[in-house]
């Protein structure tokens, strides 16, 4: 990759990550309206909820609240940057867990028990999808010898085929990244599995309007994930590829009714096992 466009894409996702990520969301939206034989929202909704929560009065807590969600925000795009950038893959995971670890204590400042349960669901969901994100990086590197994100994108166009265990591990726990039923325990975002938010239940405002714009560099970043997977296939096919995929979480979300914490961990960690670890252990034999 070369030098001079892997730093204008990382600039090009810190300016235009958000806009991608409210496409992403408004279009989820919309599609999950029809799925619903209903009208929708508009596609650009999301934007202009974000623009309303900055024009409302931010109700704080604790002062910590709003610097623990800066902070969130600001491992987001660190994530994302040195993901675009062609850097590690496994120092841009260890950014995103880290931005992951700072939403919750963000919660757990309020000191509110609705809060206070949302991030242990929400730590909880960490333990179960964690073990499988380190696996993608770690079958990059048996592929490519490298856990540079330019040489995966430079890699073997058979790397799909000698990951494809581990590409549908990722594929199940994208689902709880993108807080998707069956798996949306911590932030409860359909209306009619909870009275409150749980997670975000204290934030108001422009915290509450960081939460949604760290959410967009988020879904980003998961979609660049998946992207690697085809990546050597060239972008005019592997983008269609992960868009596709993106957006058939949004069909799970909408036909599956939500598990409890206990089923989530189990699921979790048995597809980890089964299809994450075992693609692992056989890559030696393939590659």
């Amino acid at each position: 990759m070369n030098t001079h466009y892997a730093w204008w894409l990382a600039i090009a996702f810190v300016v235009l990550g958000p806009l991608v990520g409210a496409l992403l969301a408004g279009i989820d939206r919309r599609l999950t309206a029809r799925m619903q034989s209903r009208q929708g929202p508009p596609i650009l909704q999301p934007v202009y909820d974000v623009l309303k929560l900055f024009e409302k009065d931010t109700l704080v807590v604790t002062r910590l609240q709003t610097l623990y969600l800066w902070f969130f925000l600001l491992f987001m795009v660190i994530s994302g940057f040195i993901l675009f950038l062609g850097s590690d893959l496994l120092l841009s995971l260890f950014a995103l867990t880290v931005s992951g670890i700072f939403l919750c204590l963000a919660a757990y400042s309020t000191n509110s028990p609705y809060s206070n349960i949302g991030s242990s669901r929400e730590l909880m969901l960490m333990m179960a999808y964690e073990p499988m994100l380190i696996l993608v990086p770690l079958g990059f590197y048996l592929t490519t010898d490298s856990f540079r994100v330019a040489d995966i994108v430079a890699g073997s166009p058979w790397q799909v085929l000698q990951l494809s265990g581990i590409l549908v591990g990722f594929l199940f726990v994208l689902t709880i990244k993108l807080r998707k039923s069956p798996f949306d325990l911590s932030t409860s975002h359909h209306g009619h599995q909870e009275l409150v938010k749980g997670l975000t239940t204290d934030f108001s405002g422009s915290d509450l309007a960081l939460v949604e714009i760290a959410h967009w560099y988020e879904n980003v970043i998961l979609l660049g994930w998946l992207y690697l997977f085809f990546a050597p296939w060239g972008p005019w096919l592997a983008l269609p590829i992960a868009f596709a995929l993106f957006f058939v979480e949004v069909l799970v979300d909408n036909t599956h009714a939500r598990l409890t914490w206990s089923s989530t961990l189990k699921a979790t960690w048995w597809v980890t096992l089964l299809v994450g670890v075992t693609n692992l252990m056989l890559l030696p034999l393939v590659v």
